[in-house]
């Protein structure tokens, strides 16, 4: 068979995939992945016990409003890069934006702060939980979103397992955040935003891997 035979033939009776088929695992896989990170935090550490006063639920707020930022910015980046020939870069000015937010309101909380605060501020109580918690809370989201990339046809995998990493701790974020005791902005800024961006790290190391066609 001629080369020009074997292309009219591929090309034959060719149908545009979905967009249904791309993006709706994708949903699916956030639902299923922010499920299971809640259901795991209630069955390793539990919800925050103490009476819910208002500056705790303003605090929660303030958590899920930086987790649920990361969570959206990256998502709308993985809608971009599941297609192949699409790196959406523009969308990737916003992808650092909560953690630059986030770096610069708990820079000014210190600031209006006595020194002598600063060192309960920035470590709280249970950083060491939140260490290794979120981490732990985003192994399910990240696996059912490389299952959900998968469906796709990415072509930068490095990129892709590190937004996919990104999203997968932004969940395990969140659901921490309901038992998280620590009330303070610079501790949301250090340990919520680097244990998501160590997520995101493990997620471009691995995605090369696990993304490969």
């Amino acid at each position: 068979m001629k080369t020009d035979q074997l292309i009219d033939m591929l090309s034959t009776n060719v149908e545009p995939v979905k967009s249904g088929q791309v993006w709706k695992p994708l949903i699916w896989a956030l639902a299923i992945g922010g499920a299971a990170s809640f259901c795991m935090m209630l069955a390793t550490v539990g919800l925050r016990t103490e009476a819910a006063g208002g500056i705790h639920v303003g605090f929660l707020g303030l958590k899920l409003l930086f987790t649920l930022s990361v969570i959206g910015t990256g998502t709308a980046l993985l809608m971009k890069l599941i297609r192949p020939g699409q790196e959406a870069r523009k969308l990737f000015r916003f992808l650092f934006l909560p953690f630059l937010v986030a770096g610069l309101v708990g820079i000014v909380a210190l600031v209006f702060e006595p020194s002598a605060a600063w060192h309960p501020m920035i470590l709280g109580t249970q950083w060491v939980t939140c260490l290794y918690c979120i981490p732990l809370f985003a192994i399910v989201p990240f696996a059912v979103l490389i299952w959900a990339l998968r469906k796709g046809a990415p072509t930068n995998l490095r990129r892709t397992g590190a937004i996919a990493g990104l999203v997968a701790g932004g969940l395990g974020a969140t659901a921490y955040a309901f038992h998280c005791p620590d009330d303070s902005l610079p501790f949301i800024a250090i340990w919520y935003g680097a244990m998501v961006l160590l997520c995101a790290w493990i997620g471009a190391r691995l995605g090369p891997w696990l993304l490969r066609w």
